[in-house]
């Protein structure tokens, strides 16, 4: 297995780690399969009750890596689209449908660069922290390509479909504060208290309800696709769904004696 993507799962937090610092963890094919199999692993890990996406070293994710893609484009170019295709569509893009579709929240844990398929994984993912040194740019214009990872369908849902426009089209680059006012992360901190936040946020979102937290998932990914009175029928089985655990029973008592819930994801 590529050391090029780690998983580390430590208690109900596992951690997921692109890790290639000397590349600013660029995205190459090793790479891209890396995270498709780690992805797959965290899938059928149990016991996990929170995600955070990160980068080794100084970055997030610097996006694809040139180098790779300069030796790529030496190829007649109905060969070169076959590659970039199979790479997408084998690796990149199911890694992505795995990660978005994980029942725990997702926490992107972001410093330095968050660029070009960086920006895209840290756009997928539930919520966003970012170092006050992170620097956010979709990147893929200024390659002459179109996006990838998703980025399309999650940019117009997080700041609305003119700002997507220009984020795409120009390929601006954003500083943190920047990214906060956009709703593209939720919280900026400084560099050195970045670990600790994510690590506490992580620790609240595990010691919450479990099935709770996957329904409320569920609900919101599809809200913007469903129809109001279908997303109220979903609104109305997922509560019934939660009523029905030791979680539900356990927040209600705790609520009735004023004293903090100890959920158990159950």
């Amino acid at each position: 297995m590529s050391e090029q993507v780690l998983l580390d799962i430590r208690g109900a937090i596992a951690t997921l780690t692109l890790n290639r610092p000397q590349a600013m963890n660029s995205l190459g094919l090793e790479m891209a399969q890396a995270l498709l199999a780690r992805a797959q692993e965290l899938q059928k890990a149990t016991g996990v009750k929170a995600v955070i996406v990160t980068g080794a070293g100084d970055h997030f994710m610097a996006g694809g890596d040139i180098k790779e893609f300069r030796t790529i484009i030496a190829a007649a170019p109905e060969e070169r689209r076959q590659t970039f295709e199979r790479l997408i569509v084998e690796c990149v893009h199911p890694a992505i449908e795995i990660l978005r579709g994980l029942p725990q929240p997702v926490i992107a844990r972001v410093r330095g660069a968050c660029a070009g398929f960086g920006f895209s994984l840290m756009a997928g993912c539930d919520l966003a922290v970012a170092a006050d040194n992170a620097y956010f740019t979709t990147g893929y214009a200024l390659l002459g390509t179109s996006a990838d990872g998703g980025s399309t369908w999650f940019l117009p849902r997080l700041v609305g479909a003119k700002r997507a426009a220009e984020l795409m089209l120009l390929a601006d680059r954003l500083d943190a504060q920047q990214a906060l006012s956009l709703g593209l992360v939720n919280r900026v901190v400084p560099l050195a208290e970045l670990d600790a936040a994510c690590d506490a946020l992580a620790q609240r979102l595990a010691a919450g309800p479990a099935q709770a937290h996957a329904g409320t998932k569920r609900l919101l990914g599809q809200s913007l696709l469903t129809p109001l009175a279908d997303q109220l029928r979903a609104e109305a089985q997922s509560f019934a769904r939660c009523s029905a655990t030791d979680d539900f029973a356990e927040g209600v008592t705790a609520f009735v004696e004023k004293r903090k819930p100890a959920f158990k994801g159950e």
